[in-house]
């Protein structure tokens, strides 16, 4: 039975780079459950399942625009050093609250003495994502 709006599935799958980077994968852990056409994951690996078989593989590649968008210069911001924690370093993972109380994540691109370069770009926004698909169940 191929997959159709609706349907339950689990998919085991590879996410990379176009220089090979895996940025995320379902290798040792459960894999990645969701409704067929939902939305609730990137949409292009949400329509990619649709009319796969159990068993079935596939191998996809996302735009950034159907991923985690463009990076926006505008979502890079300098935050003086001390509204941020003591241990603050390049390269690390911060979450932030706006004044309407949303959390987002932020890194830390650059720190002196006086501010630091916070990057609110998703990680993997501006990059071309590839995906290794399998259908491990339909329901």
């Amino acid at each position: 039975m191929p997959v159709m709006k609706g349907n339950k599935v689990k998919v085991e799958y590879i996410g990379s780079l176009d220089d090979g980077t895996i940025f995320d994968s379902s290798e040792g852990k459960e894999p990645l459950e969701f409704e067929a056409g939902s939305g609730r994951v990137i949409k292009a690996l949400d329509q990619a399942v649709l009319g796969m078989e159990k068993g079935e593989e596939k191998e996809i590649k996302i735009e950034p625009k159907d991923a985690f968008g463009y990076r926006v210069p505008d979502l890079v911001k300098k935050i003086p050093r001390d509204k941020l924690p003591e241990e603050a370093e390049e390269g690390m993972m911060l979450r932030f609250v706006t004044p309407e109380g949303i959390q987002i994540p932020g890194q830390i691109i650059e720190v002196t003495d006086e501010e630091a370069t916070i990057d609110f770009n998703h990680p993997l926004a501006g990059l071309e994502l590839n995906f290794k698909i399998k259908i491990a169940d339909i329901s």
